[in-house]
């Protein structure tokens, strides 16, 4: 039997309790593991959506961000979701959770997508292409 190649993004929040809960809000992601630190913030947690698994820490070293240039960072997380009611209703609970549209749900060139930045500016692009499939348009 082979293992299967995983990627995991991982993500230092300076507020990662805030954080956890916010995915779990907008996303649907769920706490599978979580360490507390001494300082009442997240030393690790890891958190599933599906087959997909992130990991969360408590920024303690204020870790500098990527700047904007323009509307966006250009580097994010792509999650992939089923439909495009789906991405549409993603869309609607981060922007009522506080997130910055970068894009809002509609068409691109590669497919039904939208693109926000949670409540810290990580950037988080929401679509239904499956990255090295072939586009069904």
């Amino acid at each position: 039997m082979t293992t299967p190649t995983v990627l995991s993004n991982y993500f230092g929040y300076r507020d990662a309790v805030k954080a956890i809960d916010w995915l779990g809000k907008v996303f649907g992601f769920e706490p599978t593991m979580q360490f507390p630190d001494e300082q009442g913030g997240i030393l690790h947690a890891e958190l599933r959506l599906g087959d997909a698994v992130i990991v969360v820490f408590s920024d303690r070293d204020d870790y500098e961000r990527a700047p904007r240039k323009g509307e966006t960072t250009g580097q994010g997380v792509y999650l992939v979701v089923d439909s495009e009611a789906t991405v549409d209703r993603l869309y609607q609970r981060a922007a009522a959770e506080g997130a910055t549209t970068i894009w809002a749900a509609g068409r691109s060139e590669w497919n039904y997508r939208f693109r926000v930045a949670d409540l810290e500016g990580f950037e988080w692009t929401v679509g239904v292409h499956r990255p090295g499939q072939p586009s069904q348009d």
